[in-house]
């Protein structure tokens, strides 16, 4: 099957787009879908628009008792447990959906964690690997039987303009040999971005498609672990607090996501990263605006996302394409 080429497609959608504005008209009545991380920053924002326009959410978190009061009034909206630091967590919660049976439409990948202190998850893995992309890695694969039970449902991971920071580095993933939170956070964002390729690879047979999606840079409890005089020297916001104009309102942020989950113009399509609710572009290397627009290559280099999906099943010791052309 021929590749989505990665360019835009004139969506009509920018960067201002809400996500209510990409879903206006569109009727998500009878739909199942996943939202991780969705009860605060755009995951929130991502899960009341997908319910206001019909959609049935599940919101696993990692506190459930907080999401649920958050979430509290949102109609068509069930929150379950999921620890994505923790392999058996991410069983547990998908065994409780499998049990349930129902064909799942759509799965976004959206929780997430950044720049955070060197912290290590189950068996010695670096915290934001395994949070951000190990552990929808195995969501994703045991979770797989419901997303090919219809044909038809769409995968979406976050990813963001962090993966310029860095690709995967597969001598040392783990960050055994000296942690960077910056690099730490870049190879998360390349390996989300490289799941999506390889997962719309494997399961175009089934007929579902993924996509990775860059929100933008949007003030969120996402920045937790940073210093103001952090964000301050990185020109995020100045010396008064005032957030750069080129920010994103959390509206605006989870425009992207829900567009490539729901847009019916990206039926037949898939395996691209998006931006600005639009396929983006590749990364005009030496621009004055590569670190901030575009895609670049490590990211959607089929080679690295078939050898990250082995390294990643042979991690989780989950995979749903074992013995089915997954090299």
């Amino acid at each position: 099957m021929p590749s989505t080429p990665q360019q835009p497609i004139n969506s009509g959608f920018g960067p201002r787009s809400t996500a209510t504005d990409v879903l206006r008209g569109l009727d998500l009545s009878g739909q199942l879908m996943i939202v991780t991380g969705g009860y605060s920053g755009l995951g929130l924002e991502t899960v009341q628009a997908l319910a206001a326009a019909g959609a049935e959410v599940i919101v696993p978190a990692r506190r459930p008792a907080h999401a649920a009061e958050v979430l509290d009034g949102v109609s068509r909206v069930t929150v379950d447990e999921l620890d994505l630091g923790d392999l058996e967590s991410v069983q547990a919660f998908a065994d409780r959906v499998l049990d349930a049976g129902r064909p799942l439409d759509v799965l976004i990948n959206n929780a997430a964690i950044m720049a955070n202190p060197e912290t290590r998850v189950g068996p010695g893995w670096e915290s934001q690997f395994a949070t951000n992309h190990l552990g929808h890695f195995a969501l994703a694969n045991l979770l797989w039987p419901l997303l090919a039970a219809d044909g038809g449902a769409r995968v979406v991971a976050l990813s963001s303009t962090g993966h310029k920071l860095s690709p995967i580095r597969f001598d040392d993933l783990m960050f055994e040999q000296g942690y960077d939170k910056w690099q730490a956070y870049g190879q998360a964002k390349t390996a989300n971005s490289l799941f999506a390729v390889q997962l719309d690879a494997l399961g175009q047979d089934a007929g579902v498609r993924a996509f990775a999606a860059h929100p933008g840079g949007i003030m969120t409890p996402l920045q937790r672990h940073l210093a103001r005089e952090e964000m301050i020297a990185s020109g995020w916001m100045d010396e008064d607090g005032t957030v750069n104009e080129r920010f994103k309102t959390p509206e605006q942020g989870a425009s992207t996501s829900t567009w490539a989950a729901t847009n019916p113009r990206l039926h037949g399509m898939g395996g691209v990263y998006c931006e600005d609710a639009d396929i983006a572009e590749p990364t005009e290397v030496g621009s004055p605006n590569a670190r901030l627009h575009g895609v670049d290559a490590h990211a959607i280099d089929p080679d690295a996302a078939a050898r990250l999906w082995t390294v990643s099943a042979e991690l989780t010791g989950v995979d749903a394409f074992a013995g089915a052309g997954a090299e």
